[in-house]
């Protein structure tokens, strides 16, 4: 950050050339002040640096455009104010100046004090927001009034320009008094309040920033998310590669199958389906209590943007979880934290597996010449990378198949595939867009983004990766029966083993009252039985349900291939583009786009049910 040691007018006209030029400057002024533009917005965020105001001076520092006034040379501020609004508003028609101060602590009023006549609605929708405020938080009784005054700042505190002033240089000021309700007498937050609270406070102060700037100038912004910052503080990032490594540490999926998988197989069928041996774990590459501390030592607290802190805050959460899990492999606990982890298996869920399994019947088995092995497969999916590398040149992924893994699976953006693993010819592109086209190529695209979490995942992004995945299949016509089937199969496992089967229950219910064959049926059973109960596998349908109601409501497809994140992230990510801090999808799967595609997003927006994309 650049320093400016004072306030004269060559530091000024400094000041100016800068922002003429590069529309952008960070800079530290005279008694801790700081100016930060990072885009030029029609609008300035003020503060006065005070002692004992803890947190008011948060509410302004994770703006795009703020002020932090310093404690020395007040009237060297203003000049720099009245100076920035007569240049930024000769460009947008209206500069608004908005500065933020703590009340009166026993304050119970949220004033806005401002031109009610001028800026109506700028005022309005600030006032319409703030009187949620007692909904949203209970226990909480403020009111809100606009008072139309010219003394817009603090009590006993000097202007920041006077009224005649501002007309002069296009400004327009506003001030925002606020109960200091988020800390106590001893000039202490309570933290959890404290980041709720502001997160509300500035959503609705973007809100208002919004109209005043749709309504009084002629800047254009697409939404009032598009307004917060576009440079992310360090700490975002260095969090987020903690984070980052702390899950890297780890590959979860791995550590939770069994690698004995093919010897329990045997032994169960040798059996007559009646003997099931442990399941064998690999060793923990980490601690799991050094990880936890490492964890809850993140100081995500101290994030003030509102998004960042609730991704973070959520993916330590789960990384919480997955951690537990590894240490409790093979234990009850185990299930009860996988039920948490992927929010159990709801009634309506179940519903819709059994009406697919009601009216989808297993497919016959092929002749073996007709299966393609592992070799084979990989080969294909060599060929998809090559349509990556041409949109890319710097994509890159490698292929590995292992004799100890029982499924295929993508970890860190590498495909592994089972040595013994075959496949029908029909299904083999649907599998190549499942792993490749979508679990390979969102890793990729996430890893181009600048938070690593976008290529390991944010939290809870699994049921939306998979029904991804899953819609790939039925995209490029390779959305079989036997493969709807055994989606719907893994809810029904699911909703077994929360009702206390075992292993050679759940085997039976699926072999007997659902038709599976014994290989399906031993697959969907040992994959929801691995680490004593999990649930992961009930994703698949959860996720193609959820994306099916968001296609039919016009969500869009192609920006959910930027990254790993959750349906519930979609507004999110959006914002975080709209931000410039994420970037757009950058390699695309084949079928994206294509006629075909078309059609069928068609049919899903015209209600297709389940049973019916069963490609034929």
């Amino acid at each position: 950050m650049q320093e400016i040691p004072d306030l004269s007018e060559n530091s000024i006209e400094q000041i100016l050339t800068i922002l003429e030029k590069e529309n952008e400057i960070s800079c530290q002024l005279p008694g801790k002040g700081v100016l930060h533009i990072e885009k030029e917005l029609p609008y300035l965020v003020i503060y006065r640096r005070k002692e004992n105001d803890k947190g008011t001076r948060r509410f302004v520092t994770n703006e795009s455009s703020y002020l932090v006034v310093g404690t020395e040379d007040f009237e060297g501020y203003q000049k720099l104010l009245y100076k920035i609004s007569d240049q930024i508003s000769a460009e947008t028609e209206s500069f608004l100046l908005f500065e933020i101060y703590a009340g009166d602590p026993n304050s119970s009023k949220i004033r806005i004090k401002g031109p009610a006549q001028k800026l109506p609605t700028t005022l309005d929708t600030l006032k319409e927001n703030f009187l949620k405020v007692n909904s949203e938080f209970t226990g909480i009784y403020l009111d809100t009034e606009i008072v139309d005054t010219p003394h817009r700042q603090p009590e006993g505190e000097a202007p920041l320009m006077k009224v005649e002033d501002a007309k002069s240089c296009g400004a327009v000021v506003v001030g925002l008094e606020i109960p200091p309700i988020y800390r106590n007498g001893d000039n202490e937050l309570y933290p959890v309040f404290f980041r709720n609270f502001k997160d509300f406070l500035i959503e609705a102060i973007h809100r208002s920033f919004f109209e005043f700037i749709r309504v009084q100038t002629s800047g254009g912004v697409a939404s009032f998310n598009a307004l917060g910052r576009k440079y992310l503080k360090q700490i975002v990032f260095d969090i987020d590669k903690q984070l980052a490594d702390i899950e890297r540490s780890y590959q979860f999926l791995w550590l939770v199958s069994p690698a004995n998988i093919h010897d329990i197989k045997k032994k169960f069928f040798e059996s007559d389906y009646q003997k099931v041996i442990d399941y064998h774990y690999r060793l923990l590459p980490i601690d799991p209590d050094v990880l936890k501390r490492k964890l809850y030592n993140l100081k995500i607290e101290d994030i003030d943007d509102p998004a960042m802190s609730y991704l973070f805050r959520e993916k330590r959460e789960e990384l919480d979880m997955q951690i537990s899990m590894l240490n409790e492999r093979g234990t009850t606990n185990f299930m009860y934290d996988s039920i948490r982890l992927y929010k159990g298996v709801e009634n309506s869920l179940c519903e819709e597996a059994r009406k697919i399994l009601s009216a989808v019947e297993e497919e016959t088995e092929i002749d073996e010449e007709d299966l393609l092995d592992s070799k084979a497969f990989s080969s294909m999916a060599r060929k998809e990378f090559d349509y990556f590398r041409e949109q890319d040149e710097n994509f890159k992924c490698r292929v590995h198949i292992r004799k100890d893994v029982n499924v295929m699976m993508v970890s860190h953006g590498e495909l592994y595939i089972p040595a013994d693993y075959k496949m029908k010819r029909i299904e083999a592109e649907a599998l190549i867009q499942h792993e490749v086209g979508t679990h390979v190529l969102t890793y990729y695209n996430g890893s181009n983004q600048p938070l690593n979490q976008l290529s390991i995942g944010l939290a809870d992004y699994d049921p939306l990766q998979e029904g991804l995945a899953v819609m790939s299949e039925f995209m490029v016509d390779g959305l079989t029966a036997n493969r709807l089937r055994i989606l719907a199969g893994r809810v029904i496992a699911g909703e077994a083993l929360m009702e206390g089967g075992n292993f050679q229950e759940i085997f039976r219910l699926l072999k007997l009252d659902y038709g599976f064959s014994p290989e399906r049926a031993f697959n969907i059973t040992s994959r929801i039985m691995q680490g004593g109960g999990f649930l992961k596998d009930i994703i698949y349908l959860k996720g193609l349900v959820l994306l099916k109601e968001y296609l039919k409501n016009g969500g869009e497809y192609e920006p959910l291939l930027a990254g790993k994140y959750g349906i519930k992230h979609t507004d999110i990510i959006k914002e975080l583009t709209d931000r410039k801090v994420l970037k757009p999808v950058q390699v695309k799967p084949s079928y994206l786009h294509s006629k075909k595609m078309h059609e069928k997003l068609n049919l899903i927006r015209k209600g297709l049910s389940l049973p019916q994309m069963v490609c034929k």
